[in-house]
């Protein structure tokens, strides 16, 4: 598909169809790349999205407890003989 750059107040910039926008499921906000020569448009990641809730859920499920329940704890080795 072709289309033509516009002048966009004092940037630049195309018209993405809808029909393309619908068919790559872009949303408000992307990230913007160019490689060899071409611009790439993709998707913004949020990569930490909702963890809060996640986190907020699992604590108020009581599954936010540290699997390795002695990793604190000291050895007869760090009481004796490491030095700070």
């Amino acid at each position: 598909m072709r289309t033509n750059i516009i002048r966009i107040g004092n940037s630049q910039g195309i018209r993405i169809p809808k029909v393309l926008l619908e068919q790559s499921h872009l949303g408000t906000e992307v990230e913007l790349e160019v490689e060899d020569e071409k611009i790439i448009i993709r998707s913004a990641s949020h990569p930490r999205q909702g963890w809060g809730d996640k986190f907020r859920l699992m604590a108020e499920s009581g599954d936010d407890r540290l699997l390795d329940g002695d990793a604190g704890a000291q050895t007869e080795w760090d009481k004796d003989e490491w030095e700070w």
